[in-house]
């Protein structure tokens, strides 16, 4: 078993232990690269608690890639095409395959976490979500999860929501010069992203704790987000750019 699966095993099982909340059932999928050409990517019908060597399988980036520049597909073409793709494991890769390898083509990011946070998900299906996740409350918030984070309105799992998500992180590419390390998907989940599975798995309990802290704020009168310059101030300090570091 290579290194960086045994790696996604562990993370895997992290994300999927009931203590945390995050996923349960067949809930969530997770992905690391294999190699310049192929990922590793949680098979359909697995679950993340009991993960083990039988859980994934390895599909190859590029066929993937090239069907993200369709404009739809059947349910039947999806399938024969994750079909095709698969070069190890028995099982169907998840259908979120197309949303994994759209962000491990990012720049920097090697693991990817896709979990449903009871603490998010509540946030994400009220009617004020947009407006909630929209800000900075305080400053850890920042070092782990950046200044900001990709929001996407609801979307079919599968290619639309790929489509979707890839609309929005050309966007905030573009307005931040950066890689998100979180996407927020309305009435859906979050997606933590990450250079290391350390990274992927303290990203998404700081979005867990930011999350029961917003819930918080509602209790008391709402929230009250940082300023754009306090943002700015704590994104780029080097004692925070030190710590940010240490959490990789």
């Amino acid at each position: 078993m290579t290194d960086v699966r045994s790696e996604l095993i562990e993370m895997s099982r992290v994300l999927g232990d009931p203590h945390h909340d995050l996923a349960i059932l067949g809930e969530g999928n997770t992905s690391v690269r294999a190699d310049a050409d192929s990922f590793w990517i949680k098979a359909s019908g697995t679950e993340l608690a009991s993960a083990d060597v039988h859980s994934f399988v390895r599909v190859r980036r590029q066929p993937i890639l090239e069907a993200l520049q369709r404009t739809a597909m059947s349910d039947e073409e999806v399938k024969r095409l994750l079909r095709e793709a698969t070069v190890e494991g028995e099982r169907a890769p998840s259908i979120e395959t197309f949303l994994h390898a759209m962000c491990l083509d990012l720049a920097g990011v090697q693991f990817v976490g896709h979990t449903h946070p009871t603490a998010a998900a509540a946030l994400l299906c009220s009617t004020r979500s947009r407006e909630l996740m929209a800000g900075a409350l305080f400053p850890d918030q920042i070092v782990l999860l950046g200044p900001a984070l990709v929001y996407v309105p609801y979307a079919d799992p599968g290619l639309p929501l790929a489509h979707a998500v890839g609309q929005r992180l050309e966007e905030f590419v573009q307005q931040h010069q950066r890689v998100p390390r979180v996407i927020a998907l309305e009435n859906h989940g979050v997606l933590a992203l990450g250079s290391t599975a350390r990274e992927v798995l303290n990203i998404t309990f700081m979005l867990v704790k930011m999350c029961r802290i917003l819930a918080g704020t509602l209790a008391a009168g709402g929230p009250r987000f940082l300023t754009a310059a306090s943002v700015e101030r704590i994104e780029r300090r080097p004692d925070e750019l030190a710590r940010r570091a240490d959490f990789k």
